[in-house]
C-alpha cells in the first residue's frame, strides 16, 4: 500500500473544525469544536473504484492530506479536495454576506464552513435510491450495512450491480442502473462539474430511477458544485420564505457564485434550530 502527503493552500475562509462538524451531521455531540483533530475517512477513488483512506488536518490556510491506498493517490487527493470543497476559490465568499445580511448571519454562526459532499456522484446517486420513500434512518441502516460488509467503504459499482439486495419496489433495478451509469462514466464528478449545473442535472436524470430531486443531489452534493440553486428542497424554500418573504430564485441571485454554499448554510442553521427546539420540547 502506497502513502502520499499533499499540502493544499485553501483560498478563502476555511475551518476544518466547522467543516468536520458538518461532516458529522451537526449532532449535538459534534458541536463543540475540537481544534487540531483530523478528519479521517475511507472512500472509493472514482474511476478506479479502489479503496483509499485520508487524514485531513489544518495548518493555517493549508490543508494537509495524508493518503494511503493501492491506487492513484493524486487522483484520490483531488477527489478529497472536491468532496470537502477545498478546490473552490472562496475569497469572494465574504462578499455574499456583505450583500445579504441573512447570509452574513449564517457565515458568522458557521465560521469557515465549506460544504462537505458525498465521496462521489455515484454514492450520492445510490443514496438517493436507497432513501426514496423510506425514513432516513432506514436508508442509513441499509447503507451502513453495505459499507460494513465491504471493508468500510460503499461497494464499487461492479460489486453493487452483482448484489442480490432485498429491497422494496424497483430499488434493486435502480441501483443496478446507477452502477451501470457509474461504470459508463455518466456520473463522473469532473465531467459534471465542467457542465452548467442545469445541464448536469438534466444529464443525471437520464439514469433510470433518478428524478429531479435525486439529480440535484448528485450534482450539488455528489459533484459538490458550488454555485447552483436547489429547486426541489422544500425545507430550503420554507427557510427562504420565512427569512426573506421572497422567492428562492429571486433571493439567490445575490448569492452568486456561491449559491450552493449559501443554501447549505441556511439548511444547516434551520436543522440546528429545529433540532434544538425539538430537544427542548423533550422529543
Amino acid at each position: 500500500m502506497a502513502h502520499h502527503r499533499v499540502e493544499v493552500l485553501v483560498q478563502g475562509p476555511w475551518s476544518l473544525a466547522t467543516s468536520r462538524a458538518f461532516w458529522e451531521g451537526f449532532t449535538p455531540s459534534a458541536l463543540p469544536q475540537r481544534e487540531g483533530e483530523a478528519l479521517r475517512s475511507a472512500f472509493l477513488v472514482e474511476g478506479e473504484w479502489r479503496r483509499a483512506s485520508v487524514s485531513v488536518t489544518q495548518r493555517g490556510a493549508t490543508a494537509v492530506l495524508e493518503l494511503a491506498g493501492a491506487g492513484d493517490l493524486d487522483l484520490a487527493a483531488a477527489q478529497v479536495c472536491r468532496f470537502l470543497s477545498l478546490d473552490v476559490d472562496g475569497r469572494a465568499w465574504p462578499d455574499v454576506g456583505a450583500r445579504d445580511p441573512v447570509i452574513a448571519e449564517a457565515q458568522a454562526a458557521l465560521p469557515g464552513l465549506r460544504p462537505c459532499g458525498f465521496f462521489s456522484p455515484y454514492e450520492a446517486a445510490a443514496w438517493s435510491v436507497l432513501s426514496q420513500r423510506v425514513r432516513m434512518s432506514q436508508a442509513a441502516a441499509v447503507k451502513a450495512a453495505l459499507v460494513r460488509d465491504h471493508g468500510g467503504v460503499f461497494p464499487a459499482p461492479a460489486v453493487l450491480r452483482s448484489l442480490d439486495l432485498d429491497l422494496p419496489g424497483r430499488k434493486p433495478e435502480y441501483l443496478r442502473a446507477v452502477a451501470d451509469a457509474a461504470l459508463d462514466g455518466l456520473l463522473d464528478a469532473v465531467t459534471l462539474r465542467s457542465m452548467k449545473p442545469a445541464a448536469a442535472v438534466l444529464a443525471v436524470q437520464q439514469v433510470k430511477g433518478l428524478g429531479p430531486f435525486a439529480a440535484e443531489l448528485v450534482v450539488l452534493r455528489g459533484a459538490n458544485e458550488p454555485d447552483a440553486v436547489p429547486h426541489n428542497e422544500t425545507r430550503l424554500t420554507d427557510e427562504v420564505s420565512e427569512r426573506y418573504g421572497r422567492p428562492l430564485a429571486e433571493v439567490s441571485e445575490a448569492w452568486r457564485p456561491f449559491r450552493t454554499w449559501a443554501a447549505v448554510h441556511l439548511r444547516v442553521l434551520r436543522e440546528r434550530r429545529i433540532g434544538g427546539a425539538m430537544a427542548a420540547a423533550g422529543r
